[in-house]
């Protein structure tokens, strides 16, 4: 297994020192460098000639989606991947957009890292229907989603809201809109008209409910 050469860009020191702890643990990794602001990206990755970097996205001066665009705008073609506790699905869209190969969140497993990470440069994780996103760490089963993440899903299909679903999973209402930004994000879309749209096409719900299924697969796109 060859050796990746890695630049950490991330401004908790803690953080950096957590990812070095795990990467020394799996092996097969090199910390070419550090840096704990995005500004530092460009001249570091010119110095230090990385095979991949892992970027943080919430930094000072130069957060990481603007150091990313800084880096391809220089001509740069490192490979980078974000590793960050943001998590919104239009946020994981918008830096694949512009030039990251993968989104690792940072709830992960740290034994998972080292593995993840190769996973995302071989490209052979999951790829979502609309956005390509590494989701590792979120759970397991049919779609990438989990037990509760399909019975949320199945209450968003009959037309539920967000209260109602509280209601029937013994869940507070916040808890339901963090499993729906989670389920969001592994579909690759961003509403519940698309999110419905994406498991009918998939199959991950073989049958709609015939009274709800024409207001929620057809008609525009509702956050």
């Amino acid at each position: 297994m060859r050796r990746l050469r890695l630049l950490v860009v991330d401004d908790h020191q803690l953080m950096v020192e957590a990812i070095r702890l795990a990467l020394v643990s799996s092996g097969g990794f090199e910390i070419v460098g550090v840096a704990a602001s995005g500004v530092e990206l460009v001249p570091l990755v010119r110095r230090t000639t990385p095979d991949v970097v892992l970027l943080d996205l919430r930094m000072p001066s130069v957060d990481g989606l603007a150091a990313l665009r800084a880096l391809r705008q220089a001509g740069l073609e490192t490979k980078v991947i974000i590793f960050s506790g943001l998590e919104e699905p239009k946020l994981v869209e918008r830096v694949l957009r512009f030039g990251a190969c993968a989104f690792i969140m940072k709830r992960i497993d740290p034994s998972d890292l080292g593995a993840a990470i190769r996973q995302a440069l071989d490209q052979t994780l999951f790829q979502a229907p609309i956005a390509s996103f590494l989701a590792a760490g979120a759970g397991s089963g049919d779609g990438d989603l989990n037990k509760r993440e399909l019975a949320i899903l199945r209450c968003v299909v009959e037309g539920l809201s967000n209260k109602k679903i509280g209601e029937r999973e013994w869940l507070a209402e916040q808890t339901v809109k963090f499993h729906l930004s989670h389920i969001y994000r592994k579909l690759g879309v961003s509403s519940r008209t698309e999110a419905v749209a994406a498991a009918c096409q998939s199959g991950l719900i073989e049958h709609l409910p015939a009274t709800t299924a024409p207001a929620h697969v057809a008609g525009p796109a509702s956050s």
